[in-house]
């Protein structure tokens, strides 16, 4: 390619809206351009990297057996009123009638289809299989941001198992696993895996990979010690013992005016400090009033308690359905003696005793709360956040906070959408059974700019040969000059026949533009050409990471760039 023909729209400035450092080097270097919040066209260097990318998965996909196939976009409703995710997913799943007034969908994911697909196979000799797609997705973002990190409209590769059994499942889980370690490692980036929250996906159990940048939106939580790691959706510690003293009798005392922990600390040190209070929060889940209880010390993490009731409909309520329930105002709730509500209550107040909390009466408080005794708990699940430093649950050692960009996720969907779609297979027995699924993605352009994020310096991007758009930049420092121009020439030619992808750079422009432009867009080696270095049969070969330059001599150029290159 030559440059001088190409469209590489470099910025010299950084675009106004840009947080991430990938937003800003992926605009300026003319990787891709805003249609409006979270629509983005790639440019034909962006196209290149994306390519790159896709063609790695596929490559890392057919090897573990899978088998690419290409599924509409546009869904009927139905489908996903069927498995129950139409309401579930919210206002995020892109939604429209079509002329028939029919409830339509934008497909951010397709579970539901590949079912429907899955019911094509009749006999436990048709599994395991592995289907897969690479196709655009649709996401009602409420707030894009970060570039192509958090955006409307993206490329996914999801991948889909379908198995007899659990058994089965794990194999390909595995499998799944397996292949991206590979992907992450050819993309040149650090991805770990860590627990997480199967959130709308449903399922028994959830992984993803994480790049740590400061860019990243999810929180992680690892240890400094040991292999333990999870996203803070789901992970848990170990608590120091709390000592709760000699038991007293349940009472009721004043506390006029006191509507917040840290008020009730305060004004009752010895009797009431954060650790030796009860928060009492009220949440509507399936419109259901339910008192949600966590130490007065912690903080309610909210997925956690989507996770534990496997909600579809869930929110804070409001000041007079508090009211209409327990009698009292926000301040002064409590669970004690409560037995028409529902109580989830943090395993962190299991089995606790002189406690302190609200008595369901404006400006008074319980004192010697057994929890067990005076408190009808429902049900119990981890729901408080995790804090920086806290024990690890494994070996106790402290636990380190970290925001990380999520690269892929692997789910243990199980029967939810076989069975919801009717994909069932005969066993060896003849008993139909439902296929056990397993649903595995990772984004391209997510992957894009994480790659940007963890590999670029002050001048610009610094791409990993595998997914670059270009290998080689052949730089000619004076195009005009006859002698320089056919020496390139030539050796842009041989570098083509020897399968090095190389774009030339024939611009008329002053040297220091053309470096800069290559150092911003990243390509990993750079050959300079010149007057001087012609003469005597040499060029300048510079590596864009550390920017390395070293002469080399013209004859030597092809079996060298072809070394570094393999």
């Amino acid at each position: 390619m030559r440059w001088s023909q190409a469209f590489i729209p470099t910025l010299r400035d950084d675009p106004a809206e840009a947080e991430a450092v990938s937003h800003r080097l992926l605009v300026r270097a003319g990787f891709i351009r805003q249609l409006s919040a979270g629509h983005y066209s790639m440019l034909p260097l962006g196209q290149r990297v994306r390519a790159k990318i896709d063609r790695i998965i596929r490559e890392e996909m057919d090897r573990i057996g899978g088998q690419q196939l290409h599924l509409p976009a546009l869904h009927p409703g139905e489908i996903w009123k069927k498995s129950g995710r139409w309401d579930l997913m919210g206002e995020e799943l892109f939604r429209f009638k079509d002329r028939k007034q029919a409830d339509n969908a934008l497909g951010m994911t397709h579970e539901e289809v590949m079912a429907i697909l899955a019911t094509e196979l009749s006999s436990y000799r048709d599994l395991p299989q592995i289907w897969y797609q690479i196709q655009t997705k649709f996401r009602d973002e409420p707030r894009p941001k970060g570039g192509v990190l958090r955006v409307r409209e993206f490329t996914m590769k999801d991948s889909y198992s379908l198995d007899l059994d659990w058994d089965g499942l794990d194999l390909s889980f595995d499998r799944h696993y397996d292949a991206y370690v590979r992907i992450f490692s050819r993309f040149g980036v650090r991805a770990v895996d860590v627990e997480a929250s199967s959130g709308a996906m449903g399922g028994s159990q959830s992984v993803e990979f994480m790049v740590r940048s400061p860019a990243g939106e999810d929180w992680i939580v690892s240890c400094t010690n040991c292999d333990y790691r999870a996203n803070l959706e789901r992970a848990v510690s170990r608590l120091p013992d709390i000592d709760d003293g000699d038991a007293q009798s349940l009472e009721q005392f004043p506390t006029p005016g006191i509507r917040t922990i840290a008020a009730l600390a305060q004004g009752f040190p010895d009797l009431a400090p954060p650790e030796r209070q009860i928060k009492t929060l009220v949440y509507m889940i399936d419109d259901q009033v339910t008192l949600v209880l966590v130490r007065g010390d912690h903080d309610l993490l909210e997925q956690k308690l989507i996770d534990a009731t496997g909600s579809t409909k869930i929110r804070a309520a409001n000041g007079d359905e508090i009211k209409a329930a327990l009698g009292a105002s926000a301040g002064s709730l409590g669970a004690v003696n409560v037995e028409d509500l529902p109580v989830i209550a943090d395993n962190a107040l299991d089995g606790r005793s002189n406690m302190v909390t609200g008595a369901n009466r404006d400006d008074f408080h319980f004192r010697g709360v057994n929890v067990e005794k005076h408190i009808r708990v429902k049900k119990w699940a981890e729901l408080r956040t995790i804090r920086q430093g806290e024990a690890c649950v494994r070996c106790a050692s402290p636990l380190d906070i970290w925001k990380g960009i999520e690269v892929g996720h692997i789910f243990k969907l199980g029967t939810k959408y076989s069975e919801a779609m009717g994909a069932l297979v005969q066993d060896e027995n003849g008993e139909s059974r439902p296929i056990v699924m397993g649903s595995y993605g990772i984004g391209l352009e997510r992957n894009m700019a994480a790659i940007v994020e963890a590999s670029h310096d002050e001048k610009g991007i610094v791409w990993p040969v595998s997914v670059a758009p270009y290998q080689l930049v052949l730089t000619v420092l004076r195009a005009d000059d006859p002698a320089t121009m056919a020496a390139a020439e030539d050796l842009y030619k041989d570098l083509r026949n020897a399968g090095v992808e190389v774009i030339i750079d024939d611009r008329l422009e002053r040297p220091g533009v053309k470096f800069a432009d290559a150092e911003l867009i990243g390509i990993p080696y750079r050959l300079t050409v010149g007057p001087k270095g012609v003469d005597i049969g040499s060029v300048e070969l510079t590596t864009r990471a550390g920017l390395v330059t070293e002469d080399i001599p013209i004859s030597d150029v092809v079996t060298r760039i072809q070394s570094l290159l393999a």
